[in-house]
C-alpha cells in the first residue's frame, strides 16, 4: 500500500480532542483550550515563559505567573495582552486578566 494513502486516513489528535471537548465540556472549557493554543503567539515568548493561562470564566482569564515582579510588569501590559488574545478569536472573549503566582507548566 502506498504510504500516502495509508496516512491520509489518519486524524490528528487535536481534531479528536476538539470534537470530544465540544460534546462533553462547557463552552468556557473549549475557549480555555483555544487560549492555550494561541497563548505563546499572542503574548510573545518572554511572557509565555513566565506566565501561563490557568482558568477562564465569565470573560476573566486567570494567569499563573512565575514571580511578583512579573505580575507587576504584566499588569502594565494587560490591555495589550487582551487585545492580542482577542484578535485570535471570532469575537472578544477575554475582558480581564488576573495574575497570581503559580506553577508555570509548559
Amino acid at each position: 500500500m502506498d504510504k500516502r494513502k495509508k496516512n491520509s486516513k489518519l486524524i490528528h489528535i487535536r481534531d479528536i480532542l476538539k470534537s470530544a471537548l465540544g460534546k462533553y465540556r462547557p463552552a468556557m472549557d473549549t475557549e480555555m483550550t483555544r487560549i492555550w493554543d494561541i497563548w505563546d503567539d499572542a503574548v510573545g515568548k518572554p511572557i509565555a515563559m513566565n506566565a501561563k493561562p490557568d482558568s477562564f470564566k465569565d470573560g476573566i482569564l486567570m494567569v499563573n505567573v512565575s514571580s511578583s515582579a512579573w505580575i507587576q510588569q504584566l499588569k502594565f501590559l494587560e490591555k495589550e495582552m487582551i487585545l492580542n488574545i482577542n484578535k485570535q478569536f471570532d469575537h472578544p472573549i477575554v475582558k480581564q486578566i488576573r495574575f497570581k503566582i503559580g506553577k508555570i507548566l509548559s
